[in-house]
């Protein structure tokens, strides 16, 4: 084991103790598998409460990448792509799976990791002007992160007026909630999960950086919106024959509202650990309001860091810097939060 420190992500730790004990009592239990079981029923129900939207159907896939890469090919057909920022995880960060699975991923510009509505119809606008359309792949959905990649979120009136946009346009409108728990959990933000489920076609609630061991659970929020979906998730290796592991993790988040809440200690160190950085001159390229932090650092200060800090690289802006991410968890403590600052002080 390294005794360097980590905040290089939010899936670093297990699970939430609560599913740990559950897990532990449920052990031997047997149930029948893929999701057909007890626990899965019990969290799909929490789940439609929670998202107030009684006909939504909820399954549980076993990663990130899988529900993107799934749920991107059951809503479009063969001819079309997804519209996303040219800093989404779907573009930038999972190895081009969505092009493995045939849809061309159409990123647009972005303002810190969020897409417009204006984007969006100009996007489209310029499709359906162009007599060459025919020979071009067709905007068939648009794919949003809350937070972003940046860590911002989408506003309530942002969501919307992309909505809006969306259904002027006949596009699908889905939402990756990878971090979902960080977007609730903070004190700005107005996107509640009853808002998803009424804007959106399809999103999923995070459980891998959430609190769960890992999985994710995808809410369509209308019946038979992709026909056979059990199947396609089959299909695409995303489905755990022991998924009662699965609906047993997220019966546990959405009791007693653990999933609303689980993200606060992880956005408030984020956000100590934001102003230690302003107040001691660093170079902060943007201000994150979820559980991820950005800095510039010189090479040097950086090579230092390195020593007793892990990081997450984000970019070279330039020659001489490098700027990296801090990311706290549900897991972070404030022992970690202050000996990490204890180190930047230092360090400056």
């Amino acid at each position: 084991m390294s005794d360097i420190l980590s905040f290089a992500s939010d899936y670093l730790e297990g699970m939430h103790p609560a599913i740990l004990k559950r897990l532990a009592e449920t052990n031997l239990v047997q149930t029948t598998g893929y999701g057909l079981d007890p626990f899965c029923d019990s969290a799909k129900e929490k789940i439609r409460a929670a998202c107030d939207c009684p006909e939504a159907e909820i399954f549980f896939l076993v990663g990130g990448t899988q529900t993107n890469a799934t749920v991107i090919d059951g809503l479009l057909a063969s001819y079309q792509g997804v519209i996303a920022a040219e800093t989404g995880h779907i573009s930038c960060h999972e190895a081009g799976a969505i092009e493995a699975g045939g849809h061309k991923v159409l990123t647009v510009p972005h303002t810190l990791g969020k897409i417009s509505a204006k984007v969006i119809e100009k996007t489209v606008r310029t499709y359906i002007t162009d007599e060459s359309r025919d020979h071009l792949v067709m905007p068939g959905m648009v794919y949003l992160s809350q937070p972003t990649e940046y860590g911002t979120l989408y506003t309530l009136e942002e969501l919307t007026e992309i909505h809006n946009v969306c259904q002027k346009n006949g596009l699908r409108l889905y939402v990756d909630g990878a971090r979902l728990a960080y977007a609730l959990a903070n004190e700005t933000n107005d996107v509640f999960l009853p808002d998803l489920a009424r804007l959106c076609d399809a999103f999923y609630i995070g459980g891998t950086k959430c609190g769960a061991m890992f999985g994710e659970a995808v809410v369509l929020t209308r019946r038979n919106l992709i026909p056979h979906f059990f199947t396609i998730i089959k299909q695409h290796g995303a489905l755990l024959a022991k998924g009662r592991l699965l609906g047993l993790q997220f019966d546990t988040l959405f009791t007693d509202g653990l999933y609303e809440t689980i993200g606060r200690d992880a956005v408030r160190f984020a956000g100590r650990i934001q102003s230690v950085l302003q107040d001691n001159g660093y170079d902060l390229p943007f201000i994150s309001p979820s559980n991820q932090v950005f800095v510039t650092l010189s090479d040097e200060k950086k090579s230092r860091l390195d020593r007793v800090i892990q990081t997450c690289f984000w970019e070279k802006p330039d020659d001489e810097h490098t700027t990296v991410r801090f990311a706290t968890s549900w897991a972070t403590t404030k022992e970690m939060v202050e000996k990490l600052i204890s180190v930047l002080i230092e360090l400056k």
